[in-house]
């Protein structure tokens, strides 16, 4: 797969991409050369893991580069701007922050994914425990709530009255903890579409359950939805809280979804990128597309090639282009008809040990946690978005022993949506990390994407250009994403493509330390 014609400084290729997983989609012929540009420093575009100076340098460039990143308005702030603030602060490589901190489930189709493909041998997957969300307390203070996520967790919670417990587990039973595989749990659509129609999850609940309105945004907080649940479908909802039951026990007892350490996605991009390294094509950073020429429509099939420009002016010509609509030359974008959320990332003085009990008997320690903030519970209408800020511990390998690191987010761009990230985490630090609690260092910025409702699929042109969804800014891994990937190593492959061979490789045990 390495390029292997050089004539007059062009390059004969087969595909040359610029995304981090479709390159190592599945076998291909030894006649096909791999080429891997990133125009970025760093691996993992929009999952990339950044150290301190990296991150500062990398706001740097967002704001300097508007419109060659899904993301704009980034900014790095230093605690609350007191000396002792600084201090607390370890060095810069002791962190490992990920701009793509995402659950993934126990259930999804990413994990059997990676075992195929040999390359889950690179990684180490932690559990991710509690689920928490925030509301007023009897006294009026603001206080975190413990969701119970299983049958179990509903008997044991005292603060649910016995009347609601009945309300809950009728739903629960309703819809079920399936254990049906993929295959089989995609026939449940129809019936899922007959049983819940149009309705919203509140009026899904409400009507048809009778469950108490209190219980509306824990079981928001199960299907991770960005939308308040009246704006949040019920069909939706069901099938995500579904995944999350379903996934409870599979890995362990107490725990349904899993992250990897040392930087969420930006790991496992690294290892897609090891993985095509090893397989023989070339992978090339700080080398973007400068150029995108099409064949004329009269040329012979020799010479039917779309040729390149990169940027360290080597000339590329190949049969296929994949990549996202920031990988392509200014000229050659679409438009973008993205959705827009706040984030933000920070780095706090607790270790916040409250929200990482272990939560069932011989289970492991979590190393992340959910935490919910309703609109209501940060002073917003009750159909405001809610706050999410998943919690890692420095078991993630993230942060430093002592420290922890907050992402948070939310379905609110700009400013507005900032100024409730920044509500929701000072909040959170009084409830959950005592007097002295306090952010030492963030990093906050607006990410484009494809928000929850939004089509997966590649836009491949006649030209054999093939144009990747934008990032899905779903908080739990998007699954569509395996799905795509698989359409476009089809669409490449063509007639030798066969769905026993997708993300299948030969065992290459030792190669990746050699």
């Amino acid at each position: 797969m390495l390029p292997s014609h050089h004539r007059n400084g062009v390059t004969s290729g087969y595909a040359v991409g610029c995304n981090n997983l479709w390159h190592w989609a599945g076998p291909v012929s030894p006649s096909t050369n791999v080429l891997h540009v990133d125009r970025n420093p760093y691996y993992g575009g929009a999952e990339a893991a950044f150290s301190l100076q990296e991150a500062e340098e990398w706001a740097n460039r967002v704001n300097n580069e508007t419109g060659d990143h899904p993301f704009e308005d980034a900014s790095v702030r230093l605690g609350d701007g007191s000396p002792e603030v600084g201090t607390q602060l370890s060095a810069s490589r002791a962190y490992t922050l990920s701009l793509s901190p995402q659950l993934i489930y126990a259930r999804s189709q990413l994990l059997p994914t990676l075992v195929s493909s040999k390359v889950h041998r690179q990684l180490e997957f932690q559990a991710v425990g509690s689920w928490w969300i925030h509301r007023p307390g009897d006294s009026g203070d603001k206080r975190l709530y413990r969701v119970p996520g299983s049958r179990e967790d509903i008997f044991a919670d005292d603060m649910i009255s016995v009347k609601s417990k009945r309300t809950l587990m009728r739903f629960i039973r309703h819809i079920g903890p399936s254990q049906l595989g993929a295959d089989e749990a995609e026939g449940e659509g129809s019936s899922l579409q007959e049983d819940v129609g149009d309705a919203s999850l509140t009026e899904y609940l409400t009507s048809k359950f009778k469950v108490p309105d209190e219980l509306h945004a824990p079981l928001l907080s199960l299907c991770l939805s960005q939308v308040s649940p009246q704006q949040t479908s019920a069909q939706f909802a069901v099938t995500r809280i579904k995944r999350h039951l379903a996934s409870l026990g599979v890995y362990g007892p107490g725990f349904g979804s899993l992250a990897v350490k040392w930087g969420g996605g930006s790991e496992i991009s690294q290892v897609g990128c090891r993985a095509l390294a090893v397989g023989g094509g070339v992978y090339v950073l700080n080398t973007g597309i400068n150029s995108l020429d099409l064949p004329a429509e009269d040329t012979t099939n020799e010479d039917s090639r779309i040729q390149l420009l990169l940027s360290n002016d080597e000339v590329i010509k190949t049969k296929f282009v994949v990549g996202s609509n920031w990988d392509f030359p200014k000229a050659a974008r679409l438009s973008c008809d993205c959705d827009r959320v706040a984030r933000s990332i920070s780095v706090v003085s607790s270790s916040l040990e409250s929200l990482f009990p272990a939560t069932a008997e011989g289970g492991p320690v979590p190393v992340g946690a959910v935490v919910a903030f309703p609109g209501a519970s940060l002073g917003r209408a009750d159909d405001s978005p809610p706050v999410y800020i998943l919690v890692h511990s420095s078991e993630t390998g993230e942060s430093p022993t002592g420290q922890c690191v907050l992402y948070g987010s939310i379905n609110m761009p700009g400013s507005d949506g900032q100024a409730l990230i920044n509500s929701a985490v000072q909040q959170l630090l009084e409830s959950a990390g005592g007097p002295n609690a306090k952010v030492l260092w963030s990093l906050r910025y607006t990410q484009w994407g494809r928000g929850e409702t939004r089509s997966a699929q590649p836009a491949i042109s006649a030209e054999r250009v093939i144009r990747l969804p934008p990032p899905s800014l779903d908080l739990a891994f998007d699954d569509a994403l395996i799905d795509t990937v698989k359409d476009v190593w089809q669409a490449i492959m063509g007639d030798e493509a066969t769905d026993h061979e997708f993300m299948t490789f030969e065992d290459r045990e030792g190669a990746y330390e050699e």
